[in-house]
């Protein structure tokens, strides 16, 4: 079974078929088209399954929500689930993110990581076993779904509609050996209504392009007296840059994008640009908002001044973001994603939060709760993956548990194997995103060991 033999050999396909994919802005649009995650994503889908489609597999469309091909005879399925959604591509970018560059040996693009190119390298691993001429007693199906990062309303379509779970599942969309745990995660979004007083106003408020993704700016527009739009233009500070306009100033914060499951890898340009207008003298009701969010959270990212720090040995802190804000003269939005650790609970800390934004005038206009994902490492599914990580790459393979949220909240029987190699920098939701062509051809290797020993 030489699977890596078949991944070299048609490793130009892989890559072009790839670019093609990232090709494609696949983000989330509540547009006029009329399908569910908007066009882009549907147009992924159709691309996608016509890559199958090309490549030999049978393919099936469900309802525009969630898309399959298969191989194989079985009564009993096993399945690899991966999704064709991105994040917006954001600020910071030095190569374009929807073009997939190939340069030094990467292949760069919204996507490339997350989760485009594991798709399309668990796909070719499926095409190495055809090829190898092995018949496994169960069923392989991957699963392209649609809404992974935007709430997987994909996935409980599939289950609702009687989608087949499978008896075991991956889904390469974490990291290697392989990903045995994964925090709760929490997505909420607050509004409240502005009434203002003082001689410095908000005009418009913006920050953050996801609730998941640290944001790299954000910047408030003041109106106030000539005097004093200068006062506070002479005040600016490090990574803060003020600039007059015809009524007031414009204050801009500087960030450091990443992942919302690893904030502290990044810098918030909201919390820093919180903690600027803190200093400025506000007065009334936006005074309260901004004191609230520079007090609460501000370059914070473990929920310490909200009350809810914790921890636990298999998955360490709890992390918070401040990923999105948004406002003008008579309101402003907030969005927040936190996570919090494998053995603790959302009561441990949904409430106190909501409790503390509720007296502050806020109110939820969004909530959602994907519960802590355990797997104990005895297991046979993480015992089937260690063993084939160690023996693909002769390295020693434990689990681990994550911040990041995948599909394996979503489906049984089915947890987070790779594409992230154990030392690797964590790319997803970065500007700059790049998969190495060595480790796409090592991803489609090591998927098809995984989905034959999963199907045999």
């Amino acid at each position: 079974m030489d699977f890596r033999k078949f991944a070299e050999e048609h490793r130009d396909a892989l890559i072009a078929d790839l670019q093609g994919c990232i090709r494609i802005p696949s983000v989330y649009a509540d547009d006029e088209s009329g399908y569910p995650y908007g066009k882009p994503v549907q147009e992924c889908l159709e691309y996608m399954l016509e890559t199958a489609r090309r490549l030999g597999f049978p393919v099936h469309n469900m309802d525009n929500q969630v898309g399959w091909c298969e191989y194989g005879q079985g009564e009993e399925m096993v399945a690899v689930l991966c999704h064709l959604d991105v994040v917006p591509e954001g600020d910071g970018w030095s190569v374009p993110p929807y073009e997939g560059l190939v340069k030094d040996g990467r292949i760069y693009g919204r996507g490339t990581m997350d989760d485009k190119g594991p798709a399309l390298a668990a796909l070719y691993g499926l095409a190495a076993l055809r090829e190898a001429g092995l018949t496994p007693r169960r069923r392989i199906r991957l699963i392209f779904g649609l809404n992974e990062e935007t709430g997987s309303a994909d996935m409980k379509y599939y289950l609702r509609h009687g989608g087949e779970v499978p008896v075991m599942g991956i889904t390469p969309d974490g990291e290697y050996p392989v990903i045995n745990g994964e925090k709760g995660l929490i997505s909420e979004t607050f509004t409240r209504s502005l009434s203002q007083s003082g001689e410095i106003r908000l005009v418009k408020l913006t920050g953050g392009e996801s609730h998941n993704i640290v944001p790299a700016q954000a910047a408030a527009q003041l109106s106030c007296p000539p005097q004093t739009a200068r006062h506070i233009a002479a005040s600016a500070e490090e990574k803060i840059s003020c600039t007059l306009t015809e009524d007031g100033v414009l204050v801009e914060a500087a960030g450091v994008s990443a992942h919302g499951g690893t904030p502290g890898e990044g810098e918030n340009a909201i919390g820093r640009l919180m903690l600027f207008l803190q200093k400025l003298p506000l007065k009334g009701e936006l005074a309260q908002v901004v004191s609230l969010l520079a007090d609460k959270i501000g370059m914070e990212y473990d929920g310490a001044s909200l009350g809810i720090a914790m921890e636990d040995e298999l998955s360490g802190p709890l992390t918070m973001n401040l990923g999105v804000i948004s406002g003008d003269a008579q309101e402003i939005t907030i969005k927040l994603n936190y996570r919090y650790p494998v053995t603790r609970s959302f009561e441990e800390c949904g409430p106190q939060v909501e409790a503390i934004f509720q007296k502050a005038g806020f109110q939820v206009a969004f909530l959602q709760h994907k519960a802590s994902l355990y797997m104990p490492q005895e297991s046979p599914l993480v015992q089937k993956l260690l063993d084939v990580y160690s023996r693909c790459t002769g390295q020693e393979a434990r689990p681990k548990c994550i911040g990041g949220g995948t599909y394996a909240k979503m489906m049984p029987n089915t947890l987070a194997f790779g594409p992230i190699f154990p030392g690797d920098e964590v790319r997803e939701h970065k500007p700059d995103e790049y998969m190495e062509l060595d480790r796409l051809v090592d991803n489609v290797t090591i998927l098809a060991h995984a989905m034959y020993e999963m199907a045999r």
